[in-house]
C-alpha cells in the first residue's frame, strides 16, 4: 500500500514537474526573444542604407547595446561584416554564417535561433532585415546567453525534485500511517474470529478507526454476542433437559428398586407403585412430545402449511376441549368475542392451536379454584389479538420476561403438581414468532393477568 501510494505521488510530480519546467523556460525563452527582437529593430532603425554605417551610427549602435551582453553583428546582402560589437574581433569585411542571418537574407523576414554557442554556452540569436524600400540590403545580428534562464531553469528542477523528495517521504509517512491505522483493526478482527471459531464467544473486537471500521467491529461484536448467548442458551437447555429428565427417571429407578428389593410384597402395594410408575411414564412422554415440538419450530424457523383458518371457530374449539380441566376446578371458562365475524386468516392451524391452548392451559393450571378464564379476540391495525385473562395469582414483575423461557417455572413444586415441563409457554412463543407475531403478558386491572398473542390479519384472498 505504502509503496503504491509513493508510486503514484512520484508519478504525479514528475509529470508535474516536465509541464511547469517547460512551461517556464517557454516563457523565459519567449520574453528573451522578444527583448532581442526590440534590441534588433532599434538597431535596424539607425542604419537606413549599405553605406550608412558612419561613426555616428556605430556609437548609436554602442549606445543602444549599453549595459547587455548583447553582441551585433551588421551585415550586407553579401553577407560581409559591416560592423561587429566585439571589438576583439576581426571579422569585419569577412563573410558570417549564421543560421539566423541565413533565414532572414534569404526570407526577408525576422529569424530566431538558439542554440550553443562557444563554450557550449546557450545562445538566443535573432536576425532582422535591413530594408530600403522594397529592397533587402542586409541584416541585423543579435546574439545573447541565456544562460541566466537556463540556471533559473535548472534552480527550479532541483527544487522540484527535493520538493518531490520530500513529499514522497511525507506520503511514505502518511501511508505507514494510514496503513497502521487501517491494518492494526482488521488484524484485530482477524484475531478476534479465529477466537471465535475456536469457541471462545466472548471475546470482542476494539470498536475503533474510521467509521466504516466501527461498523465492522460493532457487526463482529455483536454477532460474537449472539453466539456466546446461543451458546449460553444451548448449553442451559441442556441442563434444563438433564435436570427434567433426571427427576423422573430418579423417581422410576427409586420405584423399581423398591418392588425389586421387597420381598414377597402386597399386591395393593405393587399396584400402587406401578400406577406412580405409570404417571412418571407419562411425565416423561409429555416432556418428549414437548421438545420435539420445539425442535420441529426450530428447524422450521418458518410457517411451511399456510391454510386458511376461521379464527373464531378454532377459539370456540379450544375452549371446549379445556372446559373438562376449568369445570374440575370450579373455573368459569367462557369465550368473549361476541359474534365477531373474520374472513378465513392464512396460517398454521396446528401451530396457532398449540400456542392458544397452552396460554388458555397455562392460565387454568395457575387460577385458584372459583375463579375465572376468558378469551377474548378483536383486530387492531390489520393484526389479529388474542387475550387470554384469569383472576389468578398473577405474575411478579420480575419475572415477566423470563416466563418464555424453556423450563422456566414460577413454582416448581406447583408445576410438578399439575403436570408442567415448563415448555408450554416457550412453544407458544415460538408458534406466534413463526406467524410474525408477538407475544406478552401484562396485570390484569383486578389481579391475575392478560397474556396478548398478535399475529397478521391476512385474508386467504391477499395470498
Amino acid at each position: 500500500m505504502i509503496a503504491t501510494y509513493v508510486a503514484v505521488i512520484l508519478i504525479a510530480i514528475t509529470l508535474l514537474s516536465v509541464y511547469i519546467l517547460g512551461v517556464l523556460a517557454d516563457s523565459f525563452y519567449s520574453t528573451e526573444k522578444v527583448k532581442l527582437f526590440a534590441k534588433a529593430n532599434i538597431v535596424s532603425g539607425l542604419i537606413t542604407e549599405p553605406d550608412g554605417m558612419t561613426d555616428e551610427t556605430r556609437d548609436s549602435i554602442a549606445r543602444t547595446l549599453l549595459g547587455s551582453n548583447i553582441r551585433c553583428i551588421v551585415v550586407g546582402k553579401d553577407l560581409r561584416a559591416l560592423f561587429d560589437s566585439n571589438s576583439d574581433s576581426d571579422i569585419v569585411g569577412k563573410i558570417v554564417i549564421r543560421e539566423a542571418i541565413n533565414k532572414c537574407i534569404l526570407k526577408g523576414e525576422e529569424a530566431y535561433v538558439i542554440g550553443e554557442g562557444i563554450n557550449e554556452v546557450k545562445m538566443l540569436s535573432a536576425a532582422v532585415p535591413l530594408i530600403s524600400g522594397t529592397r533587402t540590403f542586409g541584416a541585423v545580428y543579435l546574439a545573447e546567453s541565456i544562460a541566466g534562464a537556463d540556471a533559473a531553469v535548472g534552480d527550479i528542477r532541483r527544487n522540484l525534485i527535493i520538493f518531490a523528495i520530500i513529499t514522497s517521504v511525507l506520503v511514505a509517512m502518511l501511508s505507514l500511517v494510514l496503513s497502521l491505522m487501517t491494518t492494526a483493526p482488521i488484524d484485530n478482527f482477524i484475531s478476534v474470529s479465529k477466537e471465535i471459531s475456536k469457541g471462545n464467544f466472548s471475546i470482542r473486537a476494539k470498536e475503533k478507526g474510521a467509521s466504516e471500521l466501527q461498523e465492522m467491529a460493532k457487526a463482529l461484536n455483536y454477532m460474537s454476542q449472539e453466539l456466546e448467548d446461543f451458546e449460553q442458551n444451548r448449553k442451559k437447555f441442556v441442563s434444563d433437559v438433564s435436570h427434567e429428565l433426571k427427576t423422573p427417571l430418579a423417581t422410576i429407578k427409586l420405584i423399581c428398586d423398591s418392588i425389586v428389593t421387597t420381598d414377597n410384597p402386597e399386591p395393593d402395594m405393587v399396584k400402587e407403585f406401578l400406577g406412580d410408575l405409570s404417571e412418571e411414564v407419562d411425565r416423561l412422554t409429555r416432556l418428549v412430545e414437548r421438545l420435539l415440538t420445539l425442535t420441529k419450530m426450530d428447524a422450521n424457523q418458518k410457517v411451511k402449511e399456510a391454510t386458511p383458518v376461521d379464527f373464531t371457530v378454532m377459539l370456540k374449539a379450544i375452549i371446549r376441549k379445556l372446559m373438562p380441566n376449568a369445570h374440575a376446578k370450579n373455573i368459569m371458562l367462557y369465550d368473549d368475542f361476541g359474534d365477531i365475524s373474520l374472513e378465513p386468516v392464512m396460517l398454521d392451524y396446528d401451530k396457532i392451536w398449540e400456542a392458544v391452548y397452552n396460554v388458555t392451559d397455562n392460565a387454568i393450571k395457575y387460577t385458584q379454584e372459583g375463579g375465572f378464564v376468558r378469551v377474548g379476540l378483536g383486530i387492531k391495525n390489520q393484526m389479529i389479538v388474542v387475550t387470554v385473562e384469569d383472576n389468578g395469582q398473577g405474575i411478579p414483575d420480575s419475572e415477566k420476561e423470563h416466563i418464555f423461557d424453556r423450563f422456566y417455572r414460577l413454582d416448581d413444586s406447583r408445576a410438578r403438581d399439575t403436570g408442567g415441563t415448563g415448555l408450554g409457554l416457550a412453544i407458544a412463543k415460538e408458534a406466534v414468532l413463526l406467524h410474525g407475531g408477538e407475544i406478552s403478558v401484562k396485570d390484569a386491572r383486578n389481579g391475575g393477568s392478560i397474556f396478548t398473542i398478535t399475529i397478521p390479519y391476512i385474508r386467504e384472498t391477499a395470498v
